[in-house]
Parts: structure tokens; C-alpha cells; sequence
């Protein structure tokens, strides 16, 4: 059966299922259609695929018509995970009306089942709890930020200081009563993820955050190995951009030889 929010807070609520929860990114139907039938739990078409997918830096170029296209690719190949789709930079910050516009889009356009906005301070959290007014599921999102790399400097460990794991624990708490169902806690120290994971109702999804959240998210591509950096925190499962090099290489062969084709 398809994975829906409610059943996601249900799993925190009441226990049920005892595993944490698994969720992983995509950015094409064919990475949608490889991490739904792995089993995720939650398909996330992250602002990451800015850099996986096409070749930016940071998050920070993407558009909403760029995320969009990706969207619909991977709803055509997710059939069982909940889909979560990021809002990118710009497209919700300006004004309510759009960030009620673009994530309206993604649901009506794309077929996502919720969105998921960056941060916590004041002006994010009225946006997700009218958003959430209006009928639209949020996943919210605390700690490393990316969308604010330019102000932190980097993409650095966030809450490092006791004024910071008081206000990103403060963010997570107000975005749990704005309405969010979940929160991702990015690159936190892992003290600071299991007072979060206490302190809410709602589930946390770590990413370089610690053992203690109630689920976990990683980039696919770091996970298949076909980033050609990862953060420290990521295990990596395969080494396919290897292995897809070393096809490659076989078949030009093959094509200069005179054995392909056979």
C-alpha cells in the first residue's frame, strides 16, 4: 500500500512500524523508479539534483520550472513511496502568494503529496502553517540549510554553540506547531538531534545528524557513488559511476575494433 502522510506520523505516534524511516532523493524517472522499488518510504526530489543533476554549485540557480520538470519525471516512477518535493530558493520567500502558487503547483502539476521549505525563523514559519491551511502537507527542514550557504559560509555543521542548538531546537518546535508533519535536521550534532527527536510529535529525518532521528535521508547519488564528492556523514553503497566509466570504455572499444556490433 502507498506510503501517505498520515500513516508518516502515525509511525511516530503510535511506534508503529518499529524501523526508522527510509528516505532517499531523485531526480529522473529512472532514479525514482530504482529508489521506490528499493523500498523507500519517502521519495524526496531534493534541490540537490541542482548539483547532481545539472551542474551547479549550490541549490541557489534552480527554478521552480527546472524543479518542476524533474518533479513529474520522478512522479511517472515512484507507485508506492510518499513523493516530497523541495520548493527551490526564491520561489517561496518573496510572498505567500507564491509560495502558495508553487507549491500548489507541485501538487496539482506534479502530483507530489507534500513539499518541503528550508528554515525556521518567523517569516517560514507562517508560510508553512498556511500552507498547511490551504490544504498543502510540509516537510520542514532545520540545521545546514543549503538554500542559506552564502550566509553560513559554507556548507558547515550548524548548532555547534549553545545559542544555536537553542534556536534551531526553538525553529523545529515552531515549525512542528505551524503544522509541519515531518522535519529534516541537516548536519546537526547528534546531542542536539535526539533533543529534537524528544521534544516533537511529529518525525525527524537526519541527514549527518546522529543515530537518534526517526528516520534518514541521503542524496542517492552519493549513495550509488556517482557524486564525485560526498559529505563526510555518507556511506557509500556502490561505486556505478565506476562501473558505468568502465562500460563506456567497453563499448568504445568495441565500436573502434569492429566488435560491436557483432
Amino acid at each position: 500500500m502507498a506510503v501517505s502522510v498520515n500513516q508518516i506520523l502515525r509511525w511516530k505516534q503510535t511506534g508503529a512500524p518499529a524501523q526508522p524511516i527510509a528516505v532517499l532523493t531523485a531526480w529522473d524517472v529512472i532514479s525514482a523508479r530504482i529508489v521506490d522499488q528499493a523500498g523507500a518510504d519517502i521519495v524526496l526530489v531534493g534541490d540537490s539534483l541542482a548539483m547532481v543533476a545539472l551542474g551547479y554549485d549550490t541549490t541557489l540557480p534552480l527554478t521552480l520550472e527546472d524543479m518542476l520538470i524533474c518533479a513529474k519525471a520522478v512522479r511517472r516512477g515512484v507507485t508506492n513511496a510518499l513523493l516530497v518535493v523541495d520548493l527551490p530558493f526564491l520561489s517561496y520567500q518573496a510572498s505567500l502568494e507564491d509560495a502558495i502558487r508553487a507549491a500548489g503547483c507541485m501538487l496539482k502539476e506534479a502530483g507530489a503529496q507534500a513539499v518541503k521549505l528550508e528554515g525556521g525563523h518567523e517569516a517560514v514559519v507562517d508560510t508553512v502553517h498556511r500552507l498547511v491551511q490551504w490544504g498543502i502537507p510540509v516537510m520542514g527542514h532545520v540545521g545546514l540549510t543549503p538554500q542559506s550557504v552564502n550566509q553560513f559560509g559554507g556548507f558547515r555543521k550548524q548548532g555547534k554553540t549553545t545559542a544555536d542548538r537553542d534556536r534551531i531546537l526553538a525553529e523545529a518546535q515552531a515549525l512542528e506547531q505551524a503544522g509541519a508533519f515531518a522535519i529534516v535536521l541537516e548536519h546537526i550534532p547528534t546531542e542536539l538531534a535526539r533533543d529534537i527527536t524528544k521534544a516533537l510529535k511529529i518525525p525527524t529525518i537526519g541527514i549527518g545528524a546522529g543515530i537518534h532521528c526517526d528516520g534518514q535521508v541521503l542524496v542517492t547519488a552519493d549513495v550509488l557513488g556517482l557524486s564525485d564528492w560526498q559529505p563526510p556523514f555518507v556511506k557509500v553503497y556502490a561505486n556505478l559511476k565506476q562501473q558505468s566509466v568502465k562500460a563506456a570504455q567497453e563499448f568504445c572499444r568495441d565500436v573502434r575494433s569492429g566488435q560491436y556490433p557483432a
